[in-house]
């Protein structure tokens, strides 16, 4: 999956009220991972997501176009959070500024490694034979499961916990030698 950019194509107001809804829907989660990994509770990381999420819609006029819309939306985050240290200080839990910072960087580039992992993940899932990929997509379908696997591919209970293991163990072997790939490549033209 690659960076979220913003359309420098789109100039219509009401283009780029659709341009923030679809990036806000998008990377939701990734915003809000970061900012969990910042804050003691999940309480506190949904309210603050909701306070970025709300200075995003205000501020969207000032996003660059074509450049990373979570790294800037993440910056946001980071500044709510700082401003929310005071509230956080009350609580039992005391933050190091320094401990803080060390945690957002890692943060920052634990979401670069996730998506390198989630592309290599894409392209090996269409190495695998249509069968096996819709079995694998199946199982791990919101609200799905082994069973309902099992049932749409046609095989036991028994066989698709023995297909999906090596199913699964064919996309480790695979996604790990892709990340070693791109790791060499990176060494190379870096």
């Amino acid at each position: 999956m690659e960076s979220e950019t913003h359309n420098p194509e789109t100039h219509n107001p009401e283009d780029r009220g659709d341009d923030l809804v679809g990036l806000l829907t998008r990377n939701q989660r990734k915003i809000f991972a970061y900012i969990y990994t910042l804050v003691p509770n999940r309480a506190d990381a949904e309210d603050l997501l909701q306070e970025t999420s709300l200075t995003i819609y205000e501020k969207f006029g000032d996003f660059e176009p074509g450049t990373d819309f979570v790294a800037w939306a993440n910056r946001i985050a980071w500044w709510k959070v700082k401003r929310a240290q005071q509230k956080f200080a009350r609580s039992k839990v005391v933050f190091n500024q320094e401990v803080m910072e060390a945690v957002a960087a890692t943060a920052g580039t634990m979401q670069a490694e996730m998506n390198d992992r989630h592309k290599a993940l894409e392209w090996c899932l269409k190495k695998l034979n249509e069968r096996d990929r819709r079995m694998v997509l199946t199982r791990y379908e919101s609200g799905s499961g082994v069973e309902r696997a099992a049932a749409e591919a046609g095989r036991s209970l028994q066989a698709a916990y023995k297909a999906l293991g090596r199913i699964r163990q064919m996309l480790m072997d695979c996604v790990t030698n892709e990340m070693q790939h791109s790791g060499i490549a990176r060494r190379e033209t870096g």
